[in-house]
């Protein structure tokens, strides 16, 4: 899936394609196409804005910089201890087979570099279209640089086509020389997977006012735990009498050295209905742990590894402090130390950016999706199961100003079993354009992420959200909920002017689903209980999986009327009628974009580049 259509492009024959690959890579060695200089200093920072180390060690460490002009990514690798080589590539989901890579690999003599890709058995084969280009390789005394370019779309069929959303970016180090590419066992070497969006918005930056304050919400001094996986609160508080003021940007802190531990932090407002919030420094998860800090779920700021900052646009800040605004923040940062470091102190967090002059709107964020509902489920077993929430035109009519309001960033949120995320636009019936896609998805990875364009939606639009979850690892019923087995399909989009509208979601009408048990109860022998004791969550825990009961239920989500939820704040709904509404009815889809290939400068052959590195060490 994560392979592009060949384009127009005939395809030699698969045959023909392998004998070609072994002949070329053969003849590759004395085919010196370029041989790279190794001397200078080292690249320039500023060239690669963005940065993040990709193995939790920080051996390898990924800068980059994307040009939409060219549609091209230029990849800049530091090896700090180069052994035999490495693998450096990118797949549907972070596995190693079906994979498009870069490869270094030394035999402890020569060096050589190329663009191939692994089959579904894992094995390496060169490409017969070279598209990562290799433009420079040099020593620093920091370590090896590697500096390669490729277009986001290639049109090879063997070839990642880079898109915006999340990417699964891997790695392989070779720890013994290798003679030839297909010699390399990517099971046996040490590898890893690193999340990111590749793809960041070209947006300009907002010029930042005079009377800009900076206060930091850091942890602090703690020992992060010496276990894979840790979510650590902390209650910080602003200052007494705090008026208001607007955020106008936030980005990390990050203790150095542990740059490959902190994998995402978020800040949330504690709910103003509770005067005092009690201190808090400690797991997430912990039973020393205050239940009143549950209710301290409004976002202020997230951050994700290899997330720059975060602007807010020039009209907009998000306002917190002043009367109504609670005092108490809560900052949660996930720890994820695989390599179970001890005693490693950390003082993370995240610097927010505030000034007091007010812009001119206050910036909202609004739940967009479907409900946290049981009644939304998704049976065990399947590779590609879609749920899709509806936020009404009947919703933003009667809620949305008559100038509409501005979308300019958006989280993405799915538990688990969460494979690909999308918003769209609809207008009468058709689809005007998308306002977040996320095609390779990760629970792992959820970050606010500015937008490339400002989407307007005006009174009478929709906004429909679809999630597609894999179960195939699960034996029973995942429904929705806020356990992390269950399931979730919301978009948080960030926008301006504030309304008074926070939730806009569905679900299906629960007396539809209601007549889908009883169906099921018919066609089967054994009984699904259907007395109104019985949950929703335990009826669907009881339905026999044949492709008769999973299909009917696709099409009694796809049909059925639903319920909306058309919210001022966590429950109070708009006056109006909002059950068994029908299904926003669209005419008109969106038309997949075509991916533009680059011009091909003439094909370059299948066939490695030869570097001159020197002897590499043999340890």
């Amino acid at each position: 899936p994560s392979m592009q259509s060949s384009g127009s492009k005939p395809c030699p024959s698969f045959k023909l394609r392998e004998v070609a690959s072994m002949y070329f890579t053969m003849i590759a060695v004395f085919l010196v196409i370029l041989v790279v200089a190794l001397q200078g200093s080292a690249p320039r920072g500023s060239d690669f804005p963005y940065k993040v180390p990709l193995d939790p060690q920080g051996l390898l460490e990924l800068s980059w910089n994307v040009s939409y002009p060219e549609q091209a990514v230029h990849f800049q690798l530091l090896i700090r201890d180069l052994q035999f080589g490495l693998l450096f590539g990118m797949s549907d989901r972070g596995e190693f087979e079906n994979a498009d890579l870069a490869v270094l690999w030394s035999n402890g003599h020569n060096s050589y570099f190329g663009d191939a890709w692994s089959d579904a058995k894992g094995q390496l084969h060169m490409d017969s279209q070279q598209d990562y280009q290799l433009l420079r390789a040099q020593r620093a005394p920091e370590g090896l640089y590697l500096l390669f370019r490729r277009a986001f779309s290639t049109c090879d069929p063997k070839d990642y086509l880079i898109e915006d959303g999340t990417v699964h970016l891997i790695y392989g180090i070779l720890e013994k020389p290798v003679h030839s590419l297909q010699a390399i066992n990517i099971s046996a070497i040490h590898r890893g997977l690193q999340r990111v969006q590749l793809l960041k918005p070209n947006i300009t930056i907002p010029e930042l006012p005079s009377d800009m304050k900076i206060m930091n919400i850091t942890a602090p001094d703690v020992v992060i735990p010496s276990q894979e996986t840790t979510y650590w609160c902390y209650v910080a508080k602003l200052p007494e009498g705090f008026p208001k003021h607007h955020i106008i940007m936030y980005e990390p802190v990050v203790t150095a050295g542990n740059e490959a531990l902190v994998h995402h932090m978020e800040v949330f407002q504690c709910a103003a209905e509770f005067d005092t919030f009690p201190d808090y420094n400690g797991p997430c998860d912990s039973k020393m742990k205050p239940d009143r800090l549950n209710y301290c779920r409004h976002v202020l700021a997230a951050w994700a590894m290899g997330a720059q900052a975060f602007y807010y646009p020039k009209e907009a800040g998000l306002a917190f402090g002043g009367p109504g605004s609670s005092r108490y923040l809560r900052l949660e940062i996930h720890y994820h130390n695989p390599l179970v470091f001890k005693g490693r102190h950390d003082s993370s967090g995240i610097r927010l950016y505030y000034t007091a002059t007010l812009r001119r709107y206050d910036a909202g964020i609004m739940e967009l999706g479907l409900v946290y509902t049981p009644v939304m489920a998704i049976p065990p077993g399947e590779d590609a199961f879609v749920l899709t929430g509806y936020c009404t035109d009947k919703c933003t009519q009667l809620a949305l100003p008559a100038a509409g309001i501005r979308i300019f960033a958006s989280q993405l949120h799915t538990h688990l079993a969460g494979r690909k995320v999308v918003t769209v636009l609809s207008r009468d019936g058709r689809e005007q354009q998308v306002v977040n896609a996320d095609g390779h998805y990760s629970p792992h990875f959820q970050e606010i992420r500015m937008l490339k364009e400002v989407v307007a939606v005006f009174p009478g639009d929709e906004l429909i959200t679809t999630c597609t979850y894999n179960t195939e690892d699960r034996n029973r019923t995942t429904v929705g909920g806020f356990g992390i087995m269950e399931e979730m399909c919301v978009n948080y989009v960030h926008y301006y002017p504030q309304t008074q509208l926070e939730l806009c979601k569905s679900a299906v009408d629960p007396g539809y689903l209601h007549r889908y048990f009883t169906l099921v109860n018919r066609f089967n022998d054994e009984e699904v209980c259907m007395c109104p004791q019985v949950s929703v969550p335990q009826q669907f825990y009881s339905v026999p999986w044949n492709t008769f009961n999973r299909d009917m239920l696709k099409s009694l989500y796809g049909f059925a009327p639903i319920s909306v939820h058309c919210n001022k704040s966590s429950a109070v709904r708009f006056p109006g009628e909002w059950e068994k509404q029908p299904l926003p009815d669209i005419t008109e889809r969106l038309r997949e974009p075509i991916p533009r290939c680059p011009p091909v400068p003439g094909p370059r052959p299948a066939a490695s580049v030869p570097l001159n590195l020197g002897a590499l060490r043999r340890d």
